[in-house]
């Protein structure tokens, strides 16, 4: 397979991966009662900097524990700094 063609392969996976992570869902609170507010009357009143005292922020709790994120993402960002130095390397004694 040719070195272009890979290329293209790579960029299409890539391209699509992120076009399917563009559709997904977003949480988002909402009031007591379940219902979701109108969303142009919250965006003009926090434009406006209006909020009434039933305004409250959603309640997250007493914290998340974002270490296993931390390593998990540690762990991915070496893994993956590893094949990109595989890739250097095996492509310099290519072209030797």
């Amino acid at each position: 397979m040719s070195v272009a063609r890979r290329t293209l392969l790579t960029t299409t996976a890539a391209g699509t991966l992120l076009c399917a992570l563009w559709f997904v869902p977003s949480a988002n609170a909402t009031g007591e009662a379940g219902a979701p507010e109108s969303s142009a009357d919250t965006r003009q009143a926090s434009a406006a900097g209006e909020f009434t005292a039933q305004d409250t922020l959603a309640d997250t709790g007493t914290g998340i524990d974002t270490t296993p994120y931390l390593i998990g993402g540690t762990a991915s960002l070496c893994v993956g700094a590893g094949f990109v130095a595989h890739a250097v390397r095996r492509g310099a004694r290519q072209y030797a």
